[in-house]
């Protein structure tokens, strides 16, 4: 078997960087519809040590990339009081697509840093130019309706029962292991995440 250490570091240095954003744009989100658990909490804050889960931030991560495997990862979940939130489940569903969408603003915010130093910072053009890539594989991973993932939040707001939830959340670290290890879903995102980088690219190369 290859091991790809140097793409398995930089995955988990890229995680990092990207899981700040993303947890702190679900904070911002619920707090903005009237949720203050994610101010008490302190996950209102771009500083990565206040989201980092140490399994879906740095052993998991690592060892999938590592292994060549496919990419699994995740920050620290930022949690919610549904009864505070404006809209209910429907704020649920908001908080929950802000990740994602951060992801898509961040794989913005590094093409145009990629395309911008390809020629005076070759190699931060190159990490910028992964960042791309794997900000948007992040997006499309946190949306399977797995727990602990954002899509999982959609099946609650689409009123699944919490119990059948709950028990779902039980299996879930198992769910995503077997989900990318032995399906083609992990292949596929990773597709979608070169083409979509591609695009992004692409769009500001033209107008350099």
């Amino acid at each position: 078997m290859h091991f790809q250490l140097a793409e398995a570091i930089s995955n988990v240095l890229l995680l990092w960087i990207l899981t700040a954003p993303h947890e702190f744009a679900h904070a911002w989100v619920a707090t903005k519809l009237g949720d203050d658990t994610p101010m008490r909490d302190g996950r209102v804050t771009l500083n990565p040590l206040a989201h980092v889960d140490w399994i879906g931030t740095a052993l998991l991560p690592f060892v999938t990339s590592l292994m060549g495997g496919g990419f699994l990862g995740w920050g620290r979940p930022v949690y919610t009081d549904n009864s505070k939130l404006k809209g209910g489940m429907n704020g649920l569903a908001l908080v929950a697509l802000a990740g994602p969408f951060s992801n898509v603003v961040l794989a913005v915010i590094m093409a145009a840093i990629a395309v911008a130093t390809q020629h005076s910072l070759p190699a931060l053009s190159e990490f910028a130019t992964h960042g791309v890539m794997l900000s948007l594989y992040l997006g499309l991973f946190n949306m399977l309706p797995i727990p602990p993932l954002d899509g999982s939040k959609l099946l609650l707001a689409a009123r699944i029962p919490m119990r059948i939830y709950m028990e779902i959340s039980r299996m879930g670290l198992l769910l995503l292991i077997v989900v990318i290890s032995f399906t083609d879903i992990g292949r596929w995102m990773s597709d979608w995440s070169f083409r979509g980088a591609r695009a992004i690219l692409m769009a500001f190369a033209g107008t350099a």
